[in-house]
């Protein structure tokens, strides 16, 4: 039996590299998919994930507005039902540099990435108290891990890990359970235009993950998959990372230290 048959399950960021595939890998295992963006082109993706047997809304969005997040829950109900699983996937980065930052990138950066999951689990948990349960999957980042750049985003990831925890916490006596996806590299369409630019950037970036490689969106998507799942059904308030190795240690560092070749 499929694990999510007969669930609704709503993803944000729908539209891109990650979210596409999270919709995919919920709907082949039976979900009936909400799929929130910003962008129009949700409506022709939720249009295509049809042709593909599987039941799909889009709706168009910014979860960076309260408001529109309340609507676009409300048309998502009003479609498919109450929200069973919530995976919060959306978000983006506006300044890779302290240096370059403003308050408006600051304020939009967190707006996005901390704010919006906020906003959108606010609405998920009426639904799963109502249920007696439910699972929420925030995608994270190893930048809100470390710092690696893009300060205003690894900000709100390093919060999003803490709200998780929260969620998790309070929620659990409810049946609800949280956690927290933190990607490394992960190989999406963005990453294409990159190395369309510099065709050596992504083997430059290799050489700092143990398995030789960056990630795939599928490899996110099973991740979140298992921890909506009832395979998980004892996992709450965790922090997974999705990332070749890369915050097991300092590879390239240990290299230099050992002067071993592994």
């Amino acid at each position: 039996m499929s694990r999510f048959s007969g669930q609704t399950v709503v993803i944000t960021g729908a539209a891109g590299g990650i979210g596409q595939e999270l919709c995919r890998v919920f709907g082949r295992e039976g979900a009936q998919i909400g799929a929130l963006d910003q962008s129009e082109g949700v409506l022709a993706f939720a249009e295509s994930l049809q042709g593909e047997g599987i039941r799909a809304h889009g709706v168009i969005a910014d979860i960076a507005d309260h408001k529109q997040v309340v609507a676009a829950f409300d048309a998502i109900r009003a479609e498919l039902g109450g929200v069973n699983v919530l995976i919060n996937n959306a978000g983006f980065s506006n300044a890779r540099a302290l240096e370059k930052s403003t308050p408006e990138t600051w304020e939009a950066d967190i707006a996005t990435n901390l704010n919006g999951p906020f906003y959108c689990t606010r609405e998920a948990l009426v639904d799963m108290k109502r249920a007696g349960g439910g699972a929420i999957v925030n995608i994270g980042s190893v930048n809100g891990l470390m710092a690696l750049g893009d300060p205003a985003y690894g900000t709100a990831k390093a919060g999003l890990i803490n709200y998780t925890k929260s969620v998790a916490l309070e929620y659990g006596p409810f049946g609800i359970r949280a956690n927290v996806i933190c990607p490394g590299t992960v190989r999406t369409p963005i990453w294409a235009d990159r190395v369309e630019k510099n065709p050596e950037i992504l083997s430059g970036l290799v050489k700092f993950y143990p398995l030789r490689r960056v990630a795939d969106p599928v490899d996110i998507a099973n991740a979140a998959a298992f921890l909506a799942s009832d395979d998980a059904r004892s996992i709450t308030g965790v922090m997974l990372p999705v990332d070749c190795g890369l915050t097991a240690g300092n590879i390239a560092m240990a290299r230099e230290l050992t002067l071993e070749e592994f």
